[in-house]
């Protein structure tokens, strides 16, 4: 059954000491589980592109989180145009959940690296995050305005965990749909999940966060995609086949892998 873990940070040394992130890579493999290494920071991005360039399927995406954009992301731009190849741009975005970054700089660091993904003509791992009190805004109110400046960028709302009108409106815009071991242990949020085309679905892990259940309380890896996939084929009482193959082909159609 192949899949593809479309995002994962087993690469980053943030999260994974060597001979661990070889490990998780081995029992990925040994699944035939292929994945995507997405970079946190300019660091991250680095060892993204590192790792994937000495692993079989292991594919980089390199960019600069919204928490991380006060420490600077011109790296991106020195990279790719030192020839870099990553498959996409990510993951960038807006957090005002923590807000560890304030609202300005991270739309400037959302624009700057949309206008990368614009300029090399590569694919958008979103993340967008709410404030904790809905009642002052939401972030949508800023990102929405922003994606729609940038006509044409393709890209995925990683980690999607929002609500039915801004699942639609995603879809208008024909964004993708991450969804990861969150649908597995989050029943309040299955209605939107339910709703979610499989043709615009991407599997991911997160990893290592957001471990699914049954092995909550563990560190995530991209081996567990399967147990993602499991759910969706469960909820939707269709065979896991056809989701492997559909999320597969939508993952492999975005990024272009």
């Amino acid at each position: 059954m192949r899949l593809i873990d479309s995002h994962c940070h087993i690469h980053e040394s943030e999260f994974f000491a060597v001979e661990e992130r070889e490990a998780a890579y081995q029992r990925a493999i040994e699944t035939d589980i292929a994945m995507i290494l997405v970079g946190t920071s300019e660091v991250g991005s680095v060892e993204a592109l590192e790792f994937a360039s000495n692993h079989t399927d292991a594919y980089a995406v390199i960019g600069v989180h919204p928490h991380e954009t006060s420490k600077g992301y011109q790296k991106i731009a020195e990279l790719l145009a030192a020839g870099a190849k990553p498959v996409g741009i990510g993951e960038i975005g807006l957090d005002y959940f923590y807000m560890h970054t304030d609202r300005a700089t991270q739309i400037a660091g959302l624009e700057q690296q949309l206008q990368w993904a614009q300029d090399y003509d590569l694919p958008v791992s979103f993340h967008v995050r709410d404030y904790h009190d809905t009642t002052e805004g939401s972030v949508f109110d800023d990102f929405w305005p922003i994606c729609d400046n940038f006509s044409g960028v393709r890209g995925v709302l990683h980690s999607f965990t929002d609500n039915r009108i801004n699942l639609d409106r995603a879809l208008q815009r024909d964004l993708y749909i991450g969804v990861n071991g969150i649908a597995t242990f989050a029943p309040a949020r299955e209605a939107v999940y339910r709703a979610v085309p499989l043709s615009k679905i991407l599997l991911e892990t997160d990893s290592p966060f957001l471990t699914p259940t049954p092995l909550r309380g563990t560190i995530n890896e991209p081996k567990n995609v399967g147990l993602v996939a499991e759910f969706i084929a469960r909820r939707r009482n269709i065979a896991i086949s056809d989701v492997a193959e559909v999320t597969t082909d939508n993952t492999k159609r975005l990024f272009r892998i």
